[in-house]
């Protein structure tokens, strides 16, 4: 493997609170790991860290690493991947964490999953449109909502699934497009993948496809989030008063 090359981080919006250094969780064993907030956004908020974690796969997470999830309060652990991949590399949970299993992909069409690796826009077209998906991505929202304690979700590499969860969740929570995008493409930073480097890491245009098909498909994100993801304006409320600050 060696070291990842010296990637620097996209520029950094105006709505970006946390540094790249204060926002890793510096483990171990688990790629891509960090805080989900520390985002101001466009009404005056800002949301708050120490609650939602994103991740790659906990499977060779260390003891440290465990030890340190259960004292960030880890108490849900949202599994994103498909049943294969968990077989290949199960999760080490830390200890006093809930898992859940919120496969996003294993229901779409054969092509789809064989575009996994390759991250493109199929598959982020297919978070939108995979049988199985909305209720993956609900049901992490719903968790991070109501949970007692924080929350970490995680795919493989914590880049494409887990980007498309971070992108909604701080979308609903109102943070701009733009600094959604950075948070995105942190994932290049974390991973030391290089700019087009869909295989290691991601590239914008995929977190748009996304974007595009949830427009395609529901009219607007509104519509998304009510009539795709069933979230109620409860389920909305609990996130805001428990992420915003």
């Amino acid at each position: 493997m060696g070291t990842a090359l010296a990637v620097d981080p996209p520029a950094a919006t105006s709505s970006v609170v946390v540094d790249t250094d204060s926002r890793s969780l510096h483990l171990q064993g688990v790629l891509n790991a960090r805080d989900a907030g520390g985002y101001r956004t466009t009404d005056g908020h800002s949301v708050r860290t120490g609650l939602v974690y994103r991740s790659g796969d906990l499977s060779k997470a260390t003891d440290a690493d465990l030890a340190d999830l259960t004292g960030r309060e880890v108490k849900v652990v949202d599994d994103l991947r498909t049943s294969f991949e968990r077989a290949m590399s199960p999760d080490r949970v830390p200890a006093g964490a809930q898992e859940n299993v919120d496969d996003i992909i294993g229901q779409a069409p054969p092509q789809v999953l064989a575009s996994t690796l390759s991250a493109g826009s199929d598959l982020y077209r297919a978070f939108i449109t995979a049988p199985g998906a909305n209720d993956g991505f609900a049901n992490v929202l719903r968790d991070i909502a109501y949970s007692d304690g924080s929350v970490l979700f995680h795919c493989t590499a914590g880049k494409d699934r887990t980007g498309w969860t971070a992108a909604v969740l701080l979308t609903i929570l109102g943070v701009d497009r733009d600094t959604v995008m950075y948070d995105y493409l942190l994932s290049n930073y974390y991973r030391g993948a290089s700019e087009n480097d869909a295989l290691n890491g991601v590239v914008a245009s995929a977190l748009d496809a996304s974007f595009d098909q949830v427009d395609k498909s529901y009219g607007s994100f509104d519509n998304y989030v009510r009539d795709g993801l069933q979230l109620t304006d409860g389920d909305i409320t609990a996130l805001k008063s428990k992420l915003l600050a």
